[in-house]
């Protein structure tokens, strides 16, 4: 189930330079938000701040009313520890600029890596999943193929579907996702 994204005076800086300013964003849950700008504008990071990839310098962001990265603690906030930060980033799915496939692995072992490790699931349980989530991005068959061996939006593909396979209640891409995922994605996810 998708989760309400609230940004909150959301601030970030970079050597001294602010590329973040006092964002303030409400995404309902459901939804399909653009945020378009041109190169450079901060909007890979403000997608890295939702992950907490990287850290705050100001503000808060939730997801599902719980704050992403942090602990309140009467008016302070504190960073959680990675193991509680790894639990918030497994219910939150990214698509990078790069994909970030593993070259060394399979389309499908780098699929259900995450599932196996962080999730807990049987290796058949997480094979089954992947083979179905190939199916519906156009990939059958292609499950013992090497990442290198693919074409970009075939790469993009997986990725897509290694971040389906960890059940995300939120979905982030940092680029414009493909447009046969317009109709798929109302049906498959929502």
């Amino acid at each position: 189930m998708a989760e309400a994204i609230a940004l909150r005076k959301v601030t970030k800086r970079f050597s001294g330079v602010t590329i973040l300013d006092e964002v303030n964003l409400d995404i309902p849950a459901g939804s399909v938000t653009v945020i378009l700008g041109p190169s450079g504008s901060g909007k890979s990071t403000l997608l890295r701040c939702i992950n907490h990839l990287e850290k705050l310098d100001g503000g808060t962001i939730r997801i599902g009313g719980e704050i992403i990265g942090y602990k309140q603690k009467g008016q302070a906030l504190h960073e959680l520890s990675s193991s509680e930060i790894a639990r918030q980033r497994a219910e939150i799915g990214m698509v990078f600029q790069q994909f970030n496939l593993f070259p060394h692995r399979t389309v499908l072992q780098n699929i259900i890596d995450a599932p196996v490790r962080v999730k807990k699931q049987s290796r058949q349980q997480a094979t089954s999943k992947a083979l179905s989530l190939l199916r519906q991005v156009g990939l059958d068959g292609r499950e013992e193929e090497w990442p290198q061996n693919l074409s970009g939006g075939q790469q993009q593909r997986v990725a897509i579907a290694r971040a389906l396979a960890m059940d995300p209640g939120v979905m982030l891409f940092d680029e414009q996702p493909p447009r046969w995922t317009r109709n798929w994605w109302a049906k498959c996810c929502r």
